[in-house]
């Protein structure tokens, strides 16, 4: 099987590909107020988890660096990513955190235990967030203007992770698409189980929110407080972008 993955370093290099081809069709000075007034969303960690750190027992890199220094070099390797981001012309990115990866029902069928969300899991999260969050802090401070806007994903997930019925689901555990327990193996396929009712499902397959549920997080970076929005949400970053 052959996986198509984009390094971030590659995509980096296609902004600016993309600005270069930009500059010829309207002029520099046009081309930079475009790339500046544009919203940026980043999304790192999940996967440096998931599908590399604990993708099986005693991968290569769980091997080299226990979770703490993992964690570190992730975060170290990141900020190296958004500071040349920032130094491409980024000036307004939204920066999303990981949610709560050992709650998916894929974690909880492989490495949970009787239902609940794998420990492990949870743990890299718990060490992830908080150390991007002063990332973005220092970046912007570093600067002298909020480029950087932290969205704390985990609580959103955790809001109808740990309380569906309050947001309309059935369950937080089983997936709408699947197969196993808590239809958390494999992918979401014709062969699949399918739930009648996705709206009754915050998870759509595996690893994935389902639409309703992608929604709830949507509302929360427009209109959220400073908990899952910081130093300000969607709405407040577009009335001042307005002004200038």
């Amino acid at each position: 099987m052959q996986i198509n993955i984009i390094r971030m370093y590659q995509q980096l290099a296609y902004f600016q590909a993309y600005q270069r081809r930009i500059r010829g069709l309207i002029g520099a000075a046009r081309a930079k107020r475009v790339v500046s007034g544009a919203l940026v969303l980043i999304t790192v960690g999940g996967n440096d988890f998931v599908n590399n750190y604990y993708l099986v027992p005693y991968s290569a890199r769980s091997r080299q660096l226990a979770l703490p220094d993992y964690v570190k070099y992730v975060i170290s390797e990141y900020k190296k990513l958004l500071k040349i981001l920032y130094k491409l012309g980024g000036k307004r990115v939204l920066v999303t955190g990981t949610g709560p990866l050992g709650c998916a029902p894929a974690e909880r069928a492989m490495r949970g235990t009787n239902g609940g969300c794998s420990a492990e899991l949870q743990r890299a999260a718990a060490l992830f967030n908080p150390q991007l969050d002063e990332v973005l802090s220092e970046l912007n401070r570093e600067i002298g203007r909020d480029v950087f806007v932290g969205v704390n994903t985990a609580q959103m997930h955790n809001d109808f992770v740990t309380n569906p019925g309050a947001f309309g689901f059935a369950t937080s555990k089983v997936a709408c698409c699947g197969q196993g327990p808590y239809n958390g193996l494999g992918l979401c396929t014709p062969a699949s189980n399918l739930c009648p009712n996705r709206n009754l499902y915050a998870f759509w397959d595996a690893f994935h929110p389902s639409e309703k549920a992608n929604r709830i997080i949507v509302e929360q970076m427009f209109s959220g407080t400073a908990e899952y929005m910081k130093p300000m949400n969607l709405t407040t970053i577009l009335q001042l972008d307005a002004r200038t």
